[in-house]
């Protein structure tokens, strides 16, 4: 999963932010150790290492202003109902958004295979 991390490094600056970090760390971590500033989301209070910032947000009901100033919002394996909304957060606040999926679950964007790891990609504000 590190290669997302390699990818968003790559492409992004600034502020990115992954809805529903859950209790897998390890690319936030990745992305605030190169540099980008990193906000994390979920439904529930999470532990989150230093150099993240933590809100705990509902995605169907998002409080927007967490979201000001995002270059990109990511999702690791969301349920797939939840994708509708995370693509909504990002159009409004015209950021990139990138879902990485389970396997098998299909979504119609730009599906981006990046040395070995398949993920889609959606450009600011086209959903």
């Amino acid at each position: 999963m590190l290669r997302l991390a390699e990818f968003i490094s790559r492409n992004y600056s600034g502020k990115v932010l992954e809805v529903g970090i859950g209790n897998f760390t390890a690319v936030a971590e990745e992305l605030a150790s190169n540099g980008l500033s990193v906000v994390a989301t979920d439904v529930v209070k999470r532990r989150v290492p230093k150099g993240i910032e933590f809100h705990v947000d509902d995605i169907r009901h998002p409080k927007l202003e967490i979201y000001g100033g995002v270059k990109l919002v990511y999702s690791i394996r969301p349920p797939p109902e939840l994708v509708k909304y995370i693509l909504r957060v990002s159009m409004a606040v015209e950021a990139d958004c990138i879902i990485k999926p389970l396997y098998g679950d299909y979504f119609d964007g730009e599906l981006v295979n990046y040395r070995g790891l398949p993920f889609y990609l959606f450009r600011r504000g086209v959903g």
